[in-house]
């Protein structure tokens, strides 16, 4: 098993409500089964070895509301949260942007935010084939490496990965 120094969580946001076509893209809330499923997550991740140390997340309400969901879970202080610009739709290279920003004090960081970008990051740091990220979906990622500036240049190890769907089916 390889040394872990440095642990990423991804998660792409629960399930949003299309309830209101006014809404802007921004301001899209979680629906019923995506504020169902966010505390069944943080459930299962406060079940783990480790949690974050720092949250970041899209500035889009459906994020932000899963985060807050995951922390409230986690026992966590809600101002471990905080928004980030490049989780927004800036591809990759925003999120990576974002993550190598992270002061090397923080061991364990969770980035919540969209798909088919949390997708492609989690295919790209650690070599898995996931095909799709399904909302609420949560990737722990490993990382032998001192500092947050080397994510791009690691090879991650995937540590788990959990969906609302498996952990129903477990259940």
């Amino acid at each position: 098993m390889r040394q872990v120094r440095k642990t990423l969580f991804l998660v792409r946001h629960a399930k949003s409500s299309w309830k209101d076509p006014s809404l802007s893209d921004l301001d899209r809330p979680l629906n019923k089964r995506g504020r169902q499923n966010a505390p069944d997550m943080g459930a299962w991740l406060a079940g783990l070895d480790s949690t974050p140390d720092l949250v970041l997340s899209s500035p889009a309400n459906r994020a932000l509301s899963t985060a807050r969901h995951l922390v409230k879970s986690l026992d966590l202080d809600p101002e471990a949260i905080q928004v980030e610009q490049d989780l927004y739709f800036a591809g990759t290279d925003g999120m990576l942007r974002a993550l190598e920003k992270v002061d090397d004090q923080f061991e364990r960081v969770m980035m919540v935010g969209h798909n088919p970008v949390m997708t492609r990051l989690l295919n790209q740091l650690t070599g898995a084939d996931v095909w799709n990220m399904p909302t609420c979906a949560i990737a722990v990622i490993g990382f032998d490496m001192e500092s947050w500036g080397l994510v791009d240049s690691t090879d991650g190890s995937l540590l788990d990965y959990q969906t609302p769907k498996s952990l129903d089916a477990a259940a």
